[in-house]
């Protein structure tokens, strides 16, 4: 090959290189850690069909993740509770993805199999501290919660009950003696490994390594959750400004709330919203 010939190849593949380059998308996706869990298949299933289109998503907490999407730094956010009146000023957009249930779950060598919202409120502020109050074995009762910021744990308080307001400031009531989990996996992880353990997961993660106990006498199911027997559900939300959503990101979000979108959502243990 001569000089000049090589030189025109080189030029045509530099060209071709950039031009692929201009044509690919990135979408910037983060917030609640327990949507970030079925965001991962659908962004996955979404680039095997778009593969100009890349998903980056990191989960950082509802909280991070409202904030992130007010501040402009992300293009959806994510969030698996419902936005505070303050966050609702900020005028984002929201897009409820699917429903999810917050089930209470223990060591499947626990023999408790059914708790009273009373019960979980008063195991989880260290009322009851062995789990013979509540017809188990006389062991100790080890508390296990989310971080400060995560969607599942302010979900989890509002609907237990577990904040109070003190000077006007809305604080936790879980007790200080509980285990701190940054993350889905890992309380999972933690309640898992020990068979004292309670703890508070998305519905859609459970596995044969989790026992999730009956609320009120209702299973901590997609059915009850359904047919709103079941007390302890949410949203999962995906967040943008308004008026600011790039193409390929709108695109990215029809997909999600098509059929196809919402079938991996299904399958996913979670409840679709068609």
């Amino acid at each position: 090959m001569t000089k000049s010939l090589l030189a025109l190849s080189l030029i045509t593949a530099s060209i071709t290189m950039s031009a692929t380059a201009m044509a690919s998308e990135h979408i910037a996706v983060s917030g609640s850690t327990s949507v970030t869990e079925v965001m991962e298949v659908l962004g996955e299933t979404y680039h095997q069909n778009h593969p100009d289109v890349f998903i980056d998503i990191n989960g950082t907490g509802s909280s991070a993740g409202i904030k992130s999407s007010i501040e402009g730094v992300n293009d959806l956010g994510m969030a698996s509770r419902n936005l505070s009146a303050k966050e609702k000023k900020s005028g984002l957009v929201e897009t409820e993805i699917a429903r999810d249930g917050i089930a209470v779950v223990v060591n499947p060598t626990n023999p408790v199999n059914n708790l009273t919202k009373q019960q979980i409120k008063q195991i989880f502020e260290g009322d009851i501290p062995q789990w013979s109050g509540v017809g188990g074995n006389s062991d100790p009762v080890v508390v296990t919660t989310r971080e400060n910021g995560s969607g599942t744990r302010g979900a989890f308080e509002e609907l237990i009950g577990l904040t109070t307001t003190i000077n006007g400031m809305k604080v936790s009531t879980i007790s200080q003696h509980a285990q701190v989990a940054s993350g889905n996996g890992i309380e999972k992880t933690i309640v898992a490994n020990n068979k004292d353990a309670i703890g508070f997961v998305s519905l859609g993660s459970i596995d044969k390594t989790l026992k999730a106990v009956a609320i009120n006498g209702h299973k901590a199911s997609v059915a009850d959750v359904i047919n709103n027997t079941y007390p302890l559900s949410r949203p999962f939300l995906v967040l943008n400004q308004p008026g600011k959503l790039k193409p390929a990101a709108k695109a990215f979000l029809a997909w999600i709330m098509s059929p196809a979108g919402q079938k991996i959502i299904k399958d996913k243990g979670y409840i679709s919203m068609s």
